[in-house]
C-alpha cells in the first residue's frame, strides 16, 4: 500500500499524478489517495520598492511556476494557472468521503482545476464531478464535507504530513516525487 496525500490546487501534486500511478502499477502497489489541505501561494506582484526578501520570494515563485509548466509540457499535460489560486476544500472533503475507487475522482478533480479552472469549493461543481465519476449520489452538504476534510487533515497532521504530494510506505514519509527511487527500494525490499 502506498498512501498518497494530494491537494488539487497543488501543481506539484498534479504533476506527480501520472508518475505516481505508473510507479504503483510497475511495483504492484495499491494506492490510497488521501486529501491534505496544502498551502499554495500566488506569485507576488512586483513592487517598486521591494526588499531583498520580497524580491527573492517573487523570483523564486515565478521560477517554480515556470519549472512546473515545463514539467507539465514534458508529460503532455495542460497546466494553466488560474488568475488566483482557488480553494479546494469541498472537493478534498468529497475525496475523504469516497470509500473505494478514489482514483477516478482524483483524476477528474485535478483536470477540473488545472484545465477548466473549476471552483472545487462549490457544492454544485463537486457534485457534478462526483456524478461524472460514476459514484452513487452524494450529499454535498458543505458542513459534512468540511468535517470529513478536517478529520483527514487532523490525521495527516498527526502522522507528520507537511506538504503534497506526500507518500507513506511502511510508515516512512516522503514529500515530493523526487523520492520515487527510495520508495521503489522500500517497496521492492518489502515484497
Amino acid at each position: 500500500m502506498l498512501t498518497v496525500y494530494v491537494d488539487f490546487k497543488s501543481p506539484a501534486a498534479y504533476l506527480a499524478l501520472k508518475p505516481t500511478i505508473a510507479l504503483a502499477a510497475r511495483l504492484g502497489l495499491e494506492l490510497s489517495w488521501t486529501p491534505y489541505r496544502a498551502v499554495e501561494r500566488d506569485v507576488p506582484v512586483l513592487k517598486g520598492n521591494e526588499t531583498v526578501g520580497e524580491s527573492h520570494r517573487r523570483v523564486r515563485a515565478a521560477s517554480q511556476r515556470a519549472t512546473h509548466i515545463k514539467y507539465a509540457a514534458l508529460q503532455g499535460l495542460v497546466l494553466n494557472y488560474p488568475e488566483t489560486l482557488g480553494v479546494t476544500d469541498l472537493a478534498l472533503g468529497a475525496l475523504a468521503s469516497i470509500t473505494s475507487g478514489r482514483e477516478r475522482f482524483v483524476k477528474a478533480a485535478f483536470a477540473a482545476y488545472w484545465v477548466d479552472h473549476a471552483d472545487l469549493n462549490d457544492p454544485a461543481t463537486v457534485k457534478a464531478l462526483w456524478v461524472a465519476c460514476g459514484y452513487a449520489a452524494i450529499d454535498c452538504d458543505e458542513a459534512r464535507l468540511r468535517e470529513a476534510l478536517d478529520r483527514a487533515q487532523s490525521e495527516a497532521d498527526e502522522r507528520g504530513i507537511v506538504g503534497v504530494p506526500a507518500y507513506v510506505i511502511n510508515e516512512q514519509i516522503f514529500v515530493g516525487r523526487e523520492h520515487f527511487p527510495w520508495i521503489e527500494d522500500i517497496a521492492t525490499a518489502s515484497a
